[in-house]
């Protein structure tokens, strides 16, 4: 079996090779300035760099979070443990700008870049983005050799790409492959998904590497791979270059990533919704709600509109037309290809600021016990309902931080908790939540939550 499956992955590869000989000979498959494998790989690997970080964590025992055992023993000792992460960037500015991904980074006490060339440099990290897994970080350098930088956009299935990193920690790695898939999404790597599937060789190290095309330009952050065993099984992941260089700049001109809002919640479409609405196909994104005073609302738009394109790109689902409209920069204007009645039309809408949208008017940090000392709690708005995906029907007060060590923390509350009902009392608005509060009596609370699209119950015996 072993043997077969060697000589399978010989023939593939001598195809793949085959392939190129003679699209190059041919000069029809492949553009006329792309290159052989060889020298695609000559002109980037300089660019591709080794990255090890370390981060300290802090761990709580979970004995001494129960209320029982502290109230004898006191508050617990935190304990430290040190984590150690191997990854790859890519240099996409010769003054020293490196692309990784936020969880080789991410949280780190120290960052170290190793160049192709051996020599090794202390980073700093100017700025990370959890929900699209994108980091940037600087070295204190200049003349370095800096990757081409490509069009992701321009991107075809079937077409050549190499894999360029340090997977397992083997330094100057490059595996060759195809664009098996372009636009993933749902797959909960991270909370922004349009992601290129290649085929490419991608392992454990490979995080942060470069995916070229056949013109040796950067066309994707290497990032993820689909694996029962941690291996490359010819399924990785990676983030398309457009949207790490956006990111870079918002990083590098406003200090944090900002991200476009339209105001509306929306559903995936089904084959009976979309016959029902009479489209051709069930791509799109079906507005079943419109907030007040967003810039949908003043825009146009309505609910029982099918969003099927964003400034000509295509909405094929729900996770797209989220990505789409992340991408666009607040207070810049977006077309809005919408089907409604029947019939398309386009709507002009002037973009938000998700952050802006998401920021409460009313939040309080609970210091006594009568809840949950520890925890700050904040009206539920528009843009934390839409960021979230929470549902218009669900109302409550949404928990947006939880203090290391508190009660709340030994609870297991957390952060984007919403909290729908205390002890069978709605708590709707910030003000429905103090008045509940003062009200609580006695040793047991039932507190009723919503969390990742599902309603559970959390039941506090002091």
């Amino acid at each position: 079996m072993e043997k077969m499956r060697r000589a399978c992955s010989v023939f593939v590869v001598t195809a793949v090779l085959l392939a190129l000989a003679g699209a190059r000979e041919a000069g029809a498959a492949l553009p006329a300035d792309s290159l052989w494998v060889a020298d695609v790989a000559e002109r980037v690997l300089p660019s591709v760099v080794n990255i090890s970080s370390v981060k300290t964590v802090t761990q709580q025992s979970p004995l001494f979070m129960d209320p029982f055992f502290r109230e004898f023993f006191g508050q617990a000792i935190p304990k430290e443990r040190v984590e150690r992460a191997l990854g790859s960037g890519v240099i996409v500015s010769g003054d020293g700008y490196i692309i990784t991904n936020n969880h080789v980074v991410g949280g780190a006490d120290r960052v170290e870049v190793r160049l192709s060339d051996g020599r090794v440099f202390q980073a700093t990290i100017v700025g990370t983005d959890p929900k699209s897994d994108v980091a940037v970080i600087k070295i204190n350098k200049t003349g370095l050799p800096a990757i081409k930088i490509g069009d992701s956009s321009r991107l075809r299935i079937g077409e050549f790409v190499l894999a360029v990193g340090n997977p397992y920690g083997l330094e100057q790695t490059v595996t060759l492959g195809i664009v098996s898939a372009l636009g993933r999404s749902g797959l909960g790597i991270t909370d922004y998904e349009n992601f290129i599937q290649t085929d490419a060789a991608i392992n454990p190290g490979n995080s942060g590497g470069a995916l070229v095309n056949m013109k040796g330009e950067l066309v994707g952050i290497n990032t993820a791979i689909l694996s029962r065993t941690g291996g490359s099984v010819g399924i990785g992941f990676a983030i398309p270059v457009n949207l790490a260089m956006s990111i870079k700049k918002s990083i590098e001109k406003y200090g944090k990533v900002l991200r476009g809002w339209l105001g509306v919640t929306v559903q995936e479409l089904t084959p009976e919704l979309a016959q029902s609405l009479g489209l051709a196909t069930v791509k799109g994104a079906l507005v079943n709600d419109v907030q007040k005073g967003s810039p949908a609302d003043k825009s146009g738009l309505k609910r029982g509109d099918v969003i099927v394109a964003i400034d000509g790109q295509p909405v094929n689902n729900t996770a797209s037309m989220r990505f789409l409209v992340s991408e666009a920069l607040p207070g810049t204007t977006v077309r809005v290809k919408v089907v409604r009645e029947g019939r398309e039309t386009t709507v002009p809408v002037e973009v938000g600021d998700l952050s802006a949208a998401k920021e409460p008017e009313h939040k309080i940090l609970v210091t006594d016990n009568k809840f949950l000392g520890g925890a700050t709690v904040a009206e539920l708005t528009p843009g934390l309902r839409e960021d979230m995906r929470i549902d218009p029907k669900v109302q409550g007060v949404v928990v947006t931080g939880v203090a290391s060590n508190s009660e709340a923390a030994g609870t297991g509350l957390r952060p984007g908790d919403v909290v729908l009902s205390i002890n069978g009392k709605p708590t709707r608005t910030i003000d429905d939540f103090k008045r509940v509060v003062a009200g609580l009596k006695g040793m047991k609370m039932s507190i009723s939550l919503y969390r990742q699209g599902a309603v559970m119950n959390l039941t506090i015996i002091r």
